[in-house]
């Protein structure tokens, strides 16, 4: 009787496992269906990759609504890579910095940003980012201008995508001056619009004088962002450099850049400069602009300008000028670059999938010129032009021959740009003349090169 049982309970266990394999084989041939020999469904591997996407406000906003256009980007990209999850996270140009500097120090950095070479080439020096150079064939970088590229790198080594770009320069309200029947004071008669500071200068003093409700001017002095547009101004006022041309040492501090910055201490005192600039941010200076309460604003761009269109608060032609310079002659102007760059997480799986979004945001067949009219850029790529259609970009095309090396891939860069708005501010209070205000600018900003180049 016991032999009996001991079968019985021995053909039970034999019975089950045999089950269970079939089940087993059942439940491998179901989902290796459709599978080619690598395991992949044709559309990419079938194991998830989930990837956070961090990025300011750099596409415009759909119906008003910040997130909008980037949620269509991962819609119509997961059709192409359905195996990678991306999660958004959209970050201000006011609060983003500070949050972005508390996410690296506690490890909880994204994976993928979308940013400008200031802050990226400075955490590519401190070794945060995955270089990108797999992602750059020889015909790639043969057709991004060197200026470009050169923001985007650190040695050998890419660590930004460049995508869109434009230079920095000023814009004029245009309708003011129809309103006041002094629009030939404006250079839009000559193919590259330059011109000198004393033709600006006659152009404040009709708008003071003709529109007195019009500030003629602006300027901004409270914090770093927008720091681009306060040198490009003052180093094209005085016909200078803000640091010389191996980035070893400042050059603002030079009696061109002295002058320059003089010329805007003395505009404020004759009422042709926004009042109290030493604490207006550049967003409080752009709000001036768009509300037509001034009439120039110092820090523009085909990018801004598109990007602004919707915070406009009253109707008026925005027309790009560059910076006046001493004679005339051609203007130095930092390029505005907007691309994209990826964090070492210390997972390749999650760094290959954020190179992956990258690649499609900017070469997508449909998506790749979708996104970049969306960013109302111009091309990173010199083989791609004729985007657009109107004046303002045909002129933003031109403007390009006056794109200088910018001061941002500067070792140290990071602390040095901490140091400029406080020696703005000395000098429009009138703490400090203008040569020791930008003197001891040096002094600091020298020591921040130093030790930038140490590490």
């Amino acid at each position: 009787m016991v032999g009996v049982k001991r079968k019985l309970t021995l053909f039970m266990v034999m019975t089950l496992i045999l089950s269970l394999f079939i089940v087993g084989c059942s439940n491998t041939t179901s989902e290796n269906k459709g599978k080619d020999d690598n395991g992949d469904n044709g559309q990419g591997s079938s194991e998830t990759v989930e990837i956070t996407w961090w990025t300011f406000p750099n596409f415009q906003a759909l119906d008003g609504e910040l997130g909008k256009y980037e949620k269509q980007i991962i819609e119509a990209f997961n059709k192409k890579h359905p195996e990678i999850k991306v999660n958004l996270e959209m970050i201000s140009f006011e609060g983003g910095p500070e949050k972005l500097n508390l996410a690296i120090a506690s490890n909880t950095s994204p994976d993928m940003i979308y940013d400008a070479p200031g802050r990226i080439i400075d955490w590519a020096k401190k070794d945060l980012l995955m270089p990108l150079n797999d992602m750059f064939p020889k015909e790639v970088m043969d057709d991004i201008s060197p200026a470009l590229m050169k923001q985007s790198m650190v040695g050998d080594d890419v660590y930004m995508y460049p995508f869109n770009t434009g230079p920095f320069m000023m814009a004029v309200n245009k309708t003011i001056f129809e309103e006041i029947g002094e629009l030939d004071l404006l250079p839009l008669d000559r193919p590259d619009r330059t011109w000198t500071v004393d033709e600006y200068e006659k152009a404040l003093l009709a708008v003071k004088e003709k529109a007195p409700d019009v500030i003629p001017s602006g300027f901004y002095a409270k914090s770093v962002a927008g720091d681009q547009g306060t040198r490009g101004y003052i180093t094209n006022l005085g016909g200078s450099r803000f640091l010389n041309e191996d980035y070893s040492e400042v050059a603002i501090n030079s009696p061109g850049g002295v002058k320059g910055l003089e010329w805007v201490v003395e505009a404020s005192k004759k009422g042709l400069v926004a009042p109290g600039s030493a604490s207006l941010a550049a967003s409080d200076h752009n709000d001036l602009f768009l509300q037509g309460k001034m009439a120039f604003a110092i820090n523009y761009s085909a990018v801004l300008k598109s990007l602004f269109a919707p915070d406009k608060t009253v109707e008026f032609e925005d027309i790009l000028l560059p910076y006046p310079t001493p004679d005339g002659s051609d203007p130095k102007l930092e390029p505005f670059l907007g691309g994209m760059a990826v964090f070492n997480n210390d997972d390749d799986k999650k760094a290959e999938a954020a190179k992956k979004l990258i690649d499609f945001i900017v070469n997508d067949p449909e998506w790749g010129k979708k996104n970049l009219i969306q960013t109302g850029g111009l091309s990173a790529r010199n083989s791609i032009t004729g985007v657009y259609e109107g004046s303002e970009y045909e002129y933003s095309e031109l403007a390009r021959k006056f794109i200088t090396d910018p001061p941002t891939i500067a070792d140290g860069y990071a602390e040095i740009r901490t140091f400029w708005f406080p020696a703005l501010q000395e000098a429009i209070l009138g703490t400090k003349t203008a040569q020791e205000a930008l003197d001891n600018f040096a002094e600091k900003a020298n020591e921040a090169i130093k030790k930038g180049k140490e590490k």
